[in-house]
């Protein structure tokens, strides 16, 4: 039996285990975030920002439709607190 992983699957540690409608909690960098994958369609996510200043949070849609992986995920949501104005807790313009 093989260690490698399969072509095109995150090493299974990496993936996230979770029912389909089920969400994530995730915290990054002091930051609470619920993700959830849509319904309707594989690789579409709402990442809602729970501590935040607002009800505020960001969507993602991958083009080929796979699953995001937990590393990707928090990346998702450091590259969103990065752009977060800390003055008015929105997006900076």
């Amino acid at each position: 039996m093989s260690t490698e992983p399969e072509p095109g699957l995150a090493p299974e540690h990496t993936r996230p285990r979770h029912a389909k409608n089920d969400p994530i909690m995730m915290t990054v960098d002091g930051q609470d975030f619920r993700i959830r994958e849509r319904a309707e369609k594989t690789g579409e996510y709402d990442f809602d920002w729970l501590s935040g200043p607002h009800d505020y949070g960001f969507g993602i849609t991958r083009a080929d439709g796979s699953a995001m992986t937990l590393p990707e995920m928090e990346e998702a949501v450091r590259n969103f607190l990065a752009e977060i104005d800390p003055a008015t807790g929105y997006l900076k313009e």
